[in-house]
């Protein structure tokens, strides 16, 4: 049944951008369509800028808004530079939210093909707003240029049955043409639901997925009530209808990336052949792989989980989502026999593992079972799960029942001991029925260490293991021995996510950034940079992952500037808009200090939030200290100019908690400085002006 419905004439687009994007409340049930103006492109470029600037203009001013408020939004858009076929890793999709995980702005951004059919039916962006009184399922027809707010009572949960049933409805006869965007029960029943994002994969005769996982936004789709929303469109995307500035110059861009990725990958990473797993026995043996809650770095059975494993589990064959990218890192384990559950002794397609989920369900969990992470990897897809934190706060709670500060009667009745995998899939179901102790997990680690307090727990030894910052979980690196990663998970504008700057490797392994300034310079650049795929619409993993020949004799080989430049003239040759290195950072400047004064207008965004627990800076315990104790002794003695023979481990853990904690807060202040922020972390007016952002409401914010 019609709830609402409108019709729309497919405009032809402008360099990148259609120029209009498109709003749906569902309180009211009405559709309408917005202009974007040449300032809005200017000064927010498309994206998360665009995502920011209609939930700035459309939520109730003065007002700190909850997750659950009607009036919060579910945006979702890609960029002027999306879409574009045959481009590697062009068909990404900026998620945003409050979060339910952090009361604050989220972004997460997705693969597959949803924000290009979303372009090229005629919108930059989709906002919605309000609240539906019964389940619908929004429909954007890009062959029939329709919106239509549809009946969805009688859909199932599961994003695998969603998917399928809304795709032989509106595309019988050829699935490629749909993209559908969902989740499952467990967004009903936790804050970590992430949104499935589908394509069909057509070489496996099956849909597959892509997650915007992090910070609950699945959690806020179905607090809405919406079972999903569909994208429809069959025409053939094309170069010529995005309308470049210079089509011979885009393909120029194409041919010569894709040509550097095939041949460099297969000697590199082999990204089209295992993806992300190969960075399991690396971060082993570097001592960054999260084990047992992050207290240890590395393991004697992580080769269990790690590249050689996947790349015999893993489906051959093209496994891109996008079309014609090169790295085609998106793989599939085919004709996997479910071993719990209620599709238990079925055998069914798996997206993944990619390496988060790998290290977070997995090693940080103290399970090293390739099997059982492909299981829980099913099972966080169609029941709309988070991996991330999923993995984080079950590990968290294993490390609470070790420590004694919980038991069974609190745990509902399961052992919950590091690498009990049987009780790791118990609390997984529990968590999409919405019972058990999965309903705690669910609440995430902020919630969870809330609660245990209240039951007599110590509130220091939570603060201290409690792997969260700002409310979300961290991702699956340890980065005890990085201050430069350090400020990479707490000096985030939305929490402990990698996304904005990965510097291990440079801080730690290779010493290239020894004192503040030059941390601060990284935690400025690379951050922007970063955001800058986000506007545009872009994966990231083609610009790092594979590196050019000759990178290393550059003068900043961790920029893989060659890259840099291929993206500079790509964005010239889509939008006629010539830029350089210091124009691409300004963009994304614009947009990161915006977000900084959203988060500000919630009544956060201060220094007070740029907190991370102390176990992602040092030794809690003495165990950890013990795994590292030639590194940590040496520090004593180099640092402190004491002599660690002489001093008991217990001693020599608050000796280095004094000395890294005073560290951290002068990190802060170097960045903050470098970003044009006070001493508390807010941007300056000077700096708000010199980016053109200086509009009424913020000044008056920052002058509060």
């Amino acid at each position: 049944m019609h709830l609402a419905e409108i019709q729309f004439p497919i405009k032809k687009m402008e360099r990148g951008y259609n120029n209009r994007t498109l709003h749906v409340n569902l309180s009211k049930m009405k559709i309408k369509i917005k202009p974007v103006s040449k300032k809005m492109k200017q000064i927010f470029t498309g994206g998360r800028g665009f995502n920011l600037w209609l939930m700035w203009n459309s939520l109730p001013k003065n007002q700190k808004i909850k997750w659950t408020d009607p009036t919060n939004e579910i945006c979702l858009s890609s960029g002027p530079l999306s879409g574009i076929p045959g481009f590697p890793g062009g068909g990404k999709s900026i998620a945003m939210s409050i979060s339910p995980l952090t009361n604050m702005i989220i972004d997460s951004n997705v693969g597959g093909f949803f924000g290009p059919y979303l372009k090229f039916s005629g919108w930059d962006a989709l906002e919605i707003q309000g609240k539906s009184k019964s389940e619908v399922y929004i429909f954007i027809d890009g062959d029939n240029q329709r919106i239509i707010i549809e009946d969805a009572k009688d859909l199932p949960s599961e994003t695998n049955l969603i998917v399928d049933i809304l795709s032989k409805k509106h595309s019988p006869k050829n699935p490629l043409y749909i993209s559908i965007v969902s989740t499952g029960p467990g967004a009903e029943n936790t804050l970590m639901g992430c949104l499935n994002v589908s394509w069909y994969d057509s070489l496996r005769g099956t849909h597959r997925f892509k997650q915007a996982g992090r910070g609950g936004i699945g959690t806020v789709l179905r607090d809405k009530k919406i079972k999903a929303i569909v994208v429809k469109y069959s025409e053939k995307m094309t170069l010529e209808k995005i309308n470049p500035a210079d089509s011979t110059l885009v393909k120029e861009v194409i041919l010569k990336y894709n040509k550097e990725l095939r041949k460099l990958d297969p000697k590199q990473n082999e990204m089209s052949v295992v993806g992300t797993t190969h960075l399991v026995p690396i971060m082993n043996t570097f001592d960054l792989l999260p084990v047992n809650n992050f207290k240890y770095g590395s393991h004697k059975d992580a080769e269990k989980l790690g590249r050689d494993v996947y790349r015999k589990r893993f489906n051959s064959g093209y496994a891109g989502c996008w079309i014609g990218c090169a790295l085609s890192c998106s793989h599939v384990v085919k004709d996997f026999e479910l071993s719990t559950g209620p599709d238990k002794g079925q055998r069914v397609f798996v997206n993944g593992p990619e390496y988060e989920t790998i290290a977070g369900v997995g090693s940080n969990c103290g399970i090293f079972d390739a099997e059982y992470v492909i299981e829980m990897n099913y099972y966080c897809d169609i029941y709309g799960l988070d991996t991330i934190s999923v993995g984080t706060s079950i590990a968290f709670a294993m490390e609470c029942y070790e420590l004694g500060l919980i038991d069974n009667k609190f745990t509902d009745g399961l052992n919950l001991c590091f690498g009990n995998k049987e009780a790791a899939l118990n609390i997984i179901h529990q968590m999409a029925q919405g019972t058990g102790f999965g309903v705690i997990i669910g609440k995430g680690i902020r919630q969870m260490k809330k609660l245990f307090e209240k039951n007599g727990v110590n509130p220091d030894i939570l603060k201290d293991i409690g792997m969260e910052s700002k409310g979300l979980e961290f991702s699956e690196y340890v980065t005890k021995e990085s201050l430069a990663q350090q400020g990479g998970y707490g000096l985030t504008l939305k929490g402990a996510q990698h996304d904005e700057a990965w510097l291990i490797f440079l801080d730690m392994v290779h010493n290239l950034m020894p004192t503040f300034e030059q941390k601060a310079e990284n935690l400025h650049w690379f951050p922007m940079w970063r955001t800058w795929f986000s506007l545009n619409g872009l994966c990231k993993l083609p610009w790092n992952d594979v590196v050019p020949e000759g990178n290393n004799t550059t003068k900043n080989p961790a920029k893989v500037i060659s890259h840099v430049n291929n993206y500079i003239k790509f964005f010239f040759a889509i939008t006629g808009k010539k830029v350089t290195e210091k124009d691409i950072i300004l963009m994304s400047e614009r947009v990161y200090n915006f977000q900084r004064i959203f988060n500000l207008r919630m009544g956060l965004g201060t220094r007070e939030q740029d907190t991370i627990p102390y176990r992602a800076v040092g030794p809690v315990t003495k165990e950890e200290y013990i795994s590292r104790i030639d590194r940590y002794d040496k520090q004593i003695k180099e640092k402190l100019n004491v002599n660690p023979k002489l001093k008991s481990i217990e001693i020599k853990i608050q000796l280095l908690r004094k000395f890294r904690e005073k560290e951290y807060e002068l990190l802060k202040d170097a960045v903050y400085k470098r970003r044009g922020w006070n001493s508390n972390g807010v941007p300056t007016v000077a700096k708000i002006k010199s980016l053109g952002i200086a509009f009424t409401e913020v000044l008056t914010l920052l002058n509060q």
